[in-house]
């Protein structure tokens, strides 16, 4: 994996590849991975921010005390457009591990006497913290050893001291009494992943929808899951049954199972004042022009249009991308002064076939493969 550092979307991550345990070499699985937009519209109407390309988030790249990077690196990062042309480096990038509990436990069956299987996992962690007004985004790469990918962001810093003014129902009462209301916003994150599994740009997109019916007498409930081929461009919405995956069309595991990864949305809440927040996902043809969600900086053409709503137009998916919108309301409280406990969005790309077994699986269990008795 390598990075390097845009002046609009800040921090890029380059050729992310995953070698599992017992593979010959690693596996690529995105070309490229960044942050394709902040959108934060306030409830009262009167404010409307596109964090990454109206303000700045780049040049907010902020330097981190070394408690911030336990146990890590802290790497200089060369800021384009820096505010301060003469010292263009920042000490703002930290790369560490980190646990994260539980890989994986198999405990013992009454009677048994056998080991119990446990793992403690531990994280790769690639982070920045970019200032933009009066909030700090960390915005947060962690790859766990399994091969599941963490994309997220947290904001921290403290509420805008201009926005103090709404009523009841657009935001919170602050302070004493009923006096000083923080107006309510939203904070709508999207992300661009350029898949590239296996080394291969010509991955497939499916969509996987799974409905339950009543049982008959005396049966229980029964599900089916269908999945569907997403051919052409999409603009589509999370469900509680619906999830995406995209599909190497080139690798297979030692199973003989096409290699994949499952886009797994968090928590989001859905803002729908602007139509290319309407949707949770969309996977749209690769156009070198199109980098942001909104307020798309670069002109792609008469009539195309700046945000990714506008550029689902029927295309067949040769070389998708895809973008992730995870939104977050934030309505103040006491607690968020003063500084602003962290409030986290973001997605997993959990892998799906990549590997023939759980890549950390013990070597007393390897046979524990399909039908074991």
């Amino acid at each position: 994996m390598c990075w390097h550092y845009e002046a609009n979307a800040g921090l890029v991550l380059d050729n992310v590849s995953y070698q599992p345990k017992g593979e010959p070499r690693p596996i690529q699985v995105l070309t490229t991975a960044k942050l394709a937009q902040i959108h934060v519209p306030y409830d009262d109407g009167g404010n409307e921010y596109d964090d990454l390309t109206g303000q700045s988030f780049a040049q907010g790249l902020q330097t981190l005390d070394p408690g911030e990077c336990p146990g890590g690196t802290i790497k200089a990062v060369k800021v384009p457009g820096a505010w301060d042309p003469q010292h263009p480096y920042v000490n703002g990038l930290c790369v560490t591990t980190r646990a994260r509990g539980h890989a994986y436990r198999l405990g013992r069956y009454p009677g048994e006497t056998t080991k119990i299987q446990q793992v403690q996992g531990k994280d790769l962690l690639v982070y920045t913290v970019n200032k933009t007004g009066w909030y700090e985004y960390i915005v947060e790469w962690r790859f766990s050893a399994d091969g599941t990918m963490n994309m997220q962001v947290g904001a921290t810093g403290t509420l805008s001291p201009a926005d103090y003014d709404a009523g009841d129902g657009r935001g919170w009462p602050i302070g004493k009494g009923a006096k000083d209301y923080a107006t309510s916003h939203s904070h709508n994150v999207f992300w661009r992943l350029n898949f590239g599994l296996d080394g291969s740009s010509a991955n497939r997109v499916e969509q996987f929808d799974s409905t339950t019916t009543p049982g008959g007498a005396g049966q229980a409930p029964r599900t089916k899951t269908v999945r569907t081929p997403v051919a052409k461009e999409l603009a589509g919405d999370a469900g509680p049954t619906r999830w995406w995956r995209v599909v190497s069309s080139v690798g297979k595991n030692k199973d003989g199972h096409p290699r994949s990864y499952e886009i797994v949305p968090g928590r989001s809440s859905k803002y729908t004042g602007r139509a290319f927040t309407r949707h949770d996902v969309y996977f749209t043809e690769y156009n070198k022009c199109e980098q942001f969600a909104s307020n798309n900086l670069a002109n792609c053409g008469t009539g195309a249009g700046s945000s990714v709503d506008r550029w689902v137009n029927g295309q067949p998916l040769r070389h998708p991308i895809a973008w992730v919108n995870i939104g977050y309301h934030h309505i103040a409280r006491d607690e968020d002064q003063d500084p602003m406990p962290v409030h986290w969005q973001g997605f997993q790309l959990a892998p799906r076939d990549v590997t023939a077994m759980n890549p950390l699986t013990p070597p007393e269990l390897s046979g524990h493969n399909g039908h074991v008795e």
